[in-house]
């Protein structure tokens, strides 16, 4: 475990510790100090950066968010880069990516799990210290014999009683999910570190809102619903759920909002089904989901506020309808690329 460091970025002038154990990037967040980043496990690449003076060590050599022209660039992931000693780097940084609450570390138990659908489970820990975060945020979690921590989105909202709930689908030969489904039993201990993420729920936006999941994406699209009912801003606007299943029995979600207020007046599920089985017997909307938005929406889509989390198909799949087809403003797109 490294010893607590200075790091210094001379693109903002700015100074931050880090911490035994934690990341570049992870000492920043903790700081309040806004590096750009998004997935925050060495996927998406949005944490390069260039050491400038220095020592570092590097969490993840091959990780996929770094490609072999950013490394004869000599270009690092702040997400899988630790100082040894004092360092000095050159990395961006922008306001909004500023934590709305700082992250922290804590240990957390296993309180029940319960099937969602054949491949999809929703885990409830409670941690000793609270569960103080924004609606659509992920935590990273330390699991028991498993190298590196895990990115998983919270399916619930804040609350006082320190539960944090995932929904997290299992990945064949998955370290982290076969710890989970396989190993962890309840009242196992794991590490908890967040909040982290900038797809969080703004409660300032006066348009309606519009969630779409894929997949495991279900957790932070459930948890944006109901931060949205919970404050209040479902009274005067509304919400489009689409949920994206790549078969009828893949096909989730409404469970969780059927039970909130004004469910099929202010709050629509669509779900979508891709590959509908032969027997004819799914009845709803086929095909993908980003293509059932303007069949079902209407109207300019600029004039609504996006949410998505799914597989990174679906999501530039998305970005590219609606930033290139539709011109949405890029401040009423929020999402967190996961890979």
């Amino acid at each position: 475990m490294s010893e607590q460091a200075s790091i210094t970025n001379q693109k903002d002038g700015g100074t931050f510790a880090q911490a035994p154990g934690d990341s570049i990037l992870r000492a920043a967040l903790r700081a309040g100090v806004g590096l750009t980043y998004e997935c925050n496990s060495g996927g998406c690449g949005g944490c390069k950066f260039e050491l400038i003076e220095g020592e570092i060590e590097t969490l993840w050599p091959d990780a996929p968010g770094l490609s072999e022209r950013d490394k004869k660039r000599g270009r690092h992931l702040a997400c899988q880069c630790r100082a040894v000693g004092d360092i000095r780097i050159s990395a961006s940084s922008s306001a909004e990516y500023v934590p709305p609450l700082l992250p922290r570390r804590q240990a957390a138990r296993l309180a029940s799990a319960r099937d969602v659908t054949h491949d999809i489970r929703e885990f409830r820990f409670v941690a000793e210290e609270g569960a103080d975060f924004r609606p659509g945020q992920y935590a990273m979690l330390d699991l028991p014999g498993v190298s590196g921590s895990r990115a998983y989105s919270m399916a619930n909202t804040p609350n006082d009683r320190r539960e944090w709930h995932f929904q997290i689908r299992h990945v064949p030969l998955g370290q982290g999910t076969q710890t989970l489904f396989d190993r962890l039993e309840v009242g196992d201990e794991i590490g908890l570190d967040g909040p982290y993420g900038v797809a969080y729920l703004r409660t300032d936006s006066p348009r309606d809102i519009v969630c779409i999941a894929g997949g495991s994406g279900l957790a932070p699209m459930v948890s944006i619903v109901r931060g949205a009912s919970e404050g209040g801003l479902l009274n005067e606007r509304r919400l489009h759920f689409f949920y994206g299943a790549r078969s009828p029995r893949d096909v989730c979600g409404e469970d969780f909002l059927r039970p909130l207020p004004g469910f099929g007046e202010r709050i629509r599920y669509i779900p979508v089904v891709s590959l509908p089985d032969e027997d004819g017997e799914w009845c709803g909307a086929t095909g993908y989901v980003h293509d059932q938005l303007e069949q079902v929406l209407g109207g300019p889509l600029a004039g609504y506020e996006f949410y998505f989390a799914g597989p990174p198909p679906m999501t530039q799949a998305l970005q590219e309808l609606l930033m290139v087809g539709h011109k949405v403003p890029f401040g009423q797109i929020h999402f967190d690329r996961f890979f």
